[in-house]
């Protein structure tokens, strides 16, 4: 089974806890991308009336050629359910997210979410973290953040694109990935890291 048959089989089993007049959070990604679309037809099927809040221009311009109805984070006082993919998750239940480069958009939908809902195939379970963890922040802390991650004993790279150039957020911000080797003590990290992304 391919990783997108692996995918959409999931997204049709997660789509199972959706529910009528459900506001619904949409990551980024492949994964992301596959559940919008099955959730498009299960929407048609059961004349749900459902509102989807996107985390990047990418998921928006799917949801809206699928035709859900959208709504900005701002215009609702909470989501019932958030779906979204996974660069890594370990033995712990910590999940590596980022790899779309949507992470402010997506911690804000995260807040609001009454239930989130990871997706990821087998190929996404590892025993501990070995992919770099991304941090958004504004360019005017690139230095000041990068000095506080190596404290904690981590090397930073800003993301660029295939040129050479830094990618930047949809909200003007950079991507540090940041390289700890070998994750062993996600907990103490994960709070260590929680101060540059409030």
């Amino acid at each position: 089974m391919s990783y997108d048959d692996a995918i959409e089989a999931l997204s049709n089993d997660a789509l199972k806890l959706v529910k009528n007049n459900f506001i619904i959070g949409l990551g980024s990604g492949r994964a992301s991308t596959l559940l919008v679309e099955s959730l498009a037809r299960l929407i048609k099927i059961k004349n749900y009336d459902i509102k989807g809040v996107p985390t990047s221009l990418q998921i928006k311009q799917i949801a809206e050629k699928v035709g859900i109805q959208l709504v900005e984070a701002d215009q609702v006082v909470h989501i019932d359910i958030v779906f979204d993919g996974a660069d890594q998750i370990d033995s712990e239940k910590y999940v590596i997210k980022g790899g779309g480069g949507a992470l402010l958009r997506e911690n804000i939908l995260f807040s609001l979410a009454k239930k989130v809902v990871v997706m990821a195939d087998k190929t996404k379970f590892v025993k501990n973290f070995t992919k770099t963890v991304p941090v958004e922040v504004h360019p005017f802390a690139r230095s000041s953040v990068s000095n506080e991650i190596k404290k904690l004993g981590g090397n930073t790279d800003i993301r660029s694109l295939d040129r050479g150039y830094p990618f930047f957020t949809e909200n003007g911000n950079i991507i540090l990935d940041c390289d700890f080797g070998i994750i062993k003590i996600q907990n103490h990290l994960h709070r260590k890291l929680s101060k540059f992304q409030e």
